[in-house]
């Protein structure tokens, strides 16, 4: 018997099941939520992940009408059904992130983002979601960081309040983020199909312009500020914005997995092409549905236009680059 081809073979064994047990490479997500279960109406809602068509309203029919059909039949091919209570949701949530070996940056209430860092610290950034009519004072800002519990500022919502972003009622908080150097992402995009006719009265698209963010960045140029969901659908301006302020960041949070998977290729294609791979992040705005952290996770993966770095940049590195972590990149 040949002793030296036996241990031989045995280590390549060895190292084929180590291989299969390993974690798969880490991911940042820039953009997860704790939230209650019922954050997006009672339970169970569903979300398409993608929407094969967007809903639509018909003339005169009842906004009643439109928002159960949105929120409760799942009019596609893939529908996700939110998760049935809070517990389930922060279990399956954690779970997903252990699963796909992510670290995430989480906001929400206080509350619920400790409660949910105190499950799984490891995995969890804790952030702050806020919009304008819940917008906390800058003393409380002060003690969350204090205490650890303010990694991020972000996501300020102030979309759905119908403020745009050089409001003076904002720059408080431009200035803290700056003075704290703490990173702060803006929800410029969309909100639900329709959200107006939702509940939320005062969203405004065209508060997605990115470059209402021009004069933020000038007065604040030590900002570490990324574009929350890329300005969608503003791709010239979102374009504009990178190149006139080379020190922002986007996320390409939720349009990852609801918008047609041609539209959202056609929307990242240009960012990647116009010379800003490296300032695009991962997100899935995970809000109560967790099975849409993989399917975000998988739109990148499987974009044939990224090269295996480009999607290693937009999974984890990016993100590493602008949360300032002295680590290797992840390859």
């Amino acid at each position: 018997m040949d002793w030296t081809q036996s241990i031989v073979g045995l280590l390549g064994v060895v190292c084929l099941v180590a291989a299969a047990h390993a974690d798969p490479p880490s991911i940042i997500d820039m953009h997860l939520h704790a939230l209650a279960a019922d954050g997006q109406g009672p339970p169970p809602v569903v979300v398409c992940a993608p929407y094969d068509s967007m809903p639509i309203r018909e003339p005169g029919a009842t906004i009643d009408s439109y928002a159960q059909s949105f929120l409760k039949k799942a009019d596609c091919a893939h529908p996700i059904w939110s998760a049935r209570d809070d517990d389930a949701l922060r279990t399956e949530s954690l779970a997903a992130l252990r699963r796909y070996n992510i670290i995430a940056v989480t906001s929400g209430e206080p509350a619920m983002v400790k409660k949910w860092h105190e499950a799984d610290p490891k995995r969890v950034i804790p952030a702050i979601m806020f919009g304008m009519s819940d917008a906390p004072s800058i003393a409380s800002l002060r003690a969350l960081h204090k205490a650890g519990m303010l990694k991020v500022i972000g996501e300020i919502g102030t979309q759905y309040d119908g403020v745009a972003p050089g409001d003076p009622r904002l720059e408080p908080y431009w200035e803290l983020a700056e003075e704290l150097d703490v990173p702060v992402g803006i929800h410029m995009g969309p909100g639900p199909p329709g959200a107006a006719y939702l509940g939320m009265t005062k969203y405004r698209m065209r508060l997605s312009d990115p470059l209402l963010l021009e004069d933020v960045l000038i007065r604040h140029p030590r900002l570490r500020l990324y574009v929350m969901h890329a300005g969608w659908p503003m791709i010239d301006r979102m374009v504009a914005l990178l190149y006139a302020h080379p020190q922002v960041y986007v996320d390409v949070a939720v349009i990852d997995y609801t918008q047609p998977r041609s539209e959202f290729y056609l929307y990242l294609q240009r960012l990647i092409e116009a010379g800003y791979g490296k300032r695009v992040m991962f997100g899935s705005d995970q809000m109560v549905w967790p099975e849409t952290i993989g399917l975000a996770i998988d739109a990148i993966q499987s974009a044939k236009f990224l090269t295996e770095d480009q999607k290693r940049d937009i999974l984890h590195d990016n993100a590493a680059r602008f949360l300032r972590w002295n680590e290797a990149p992840s390859r």
